[in-house]
């Protein structure tokens, strides 16, 4: 599995709080379950070596966060996911950009 353990123990702490249920290792990183339901995952893009996000923020917000920096459509499967974002590190370096993302990701886990 290639994820950063740095990146890993960040989203973590922000998590933590709020009751991370489970942390799994699928789709070649690390899945952050909160309510028994995916929140936030990292994994490491394979094109660039770099760390990255896959936020689940839900269809009605993909598009309006697809403009945020960092922020592209999530195509596992050559296929857009509608509701999934990777964030690359631009997007999440900040504390403060990361909390942004890890946010976005809980309010969608608490509405569905």
């Amino acid at each position: 599995m290639a994820y950063s353990e740095y990146l890993a123990d960040r989203v973590r702490q922000r998590l933590k709080p709020h009751g991370i249920s489970d942390e799994k290792k699928m789709m070649g990183g690390l899945i952050f379950m909160v309510n028994e339901k995916m929140c936030v995952g990292i994994d490491m893009d394979k094109k660039t070596g770099n760390d990255r996000l896959m936020i689940r923020v839900g269809k009605a917000s993909h598009d309006q966060l697809l403009f945020k920096r960092g922020s592209r459509e999530m195509d596992f499967t050559r296929k857009t996911m509608r509701g999934f974002l990777f964030i690359d590190p631009e997007g999440f370096d900040a504390d403060d950009d990361l909390d942004f993302w890890i946010q976005k990701a809980l309010e969608f886990n608490k509405q569905h």
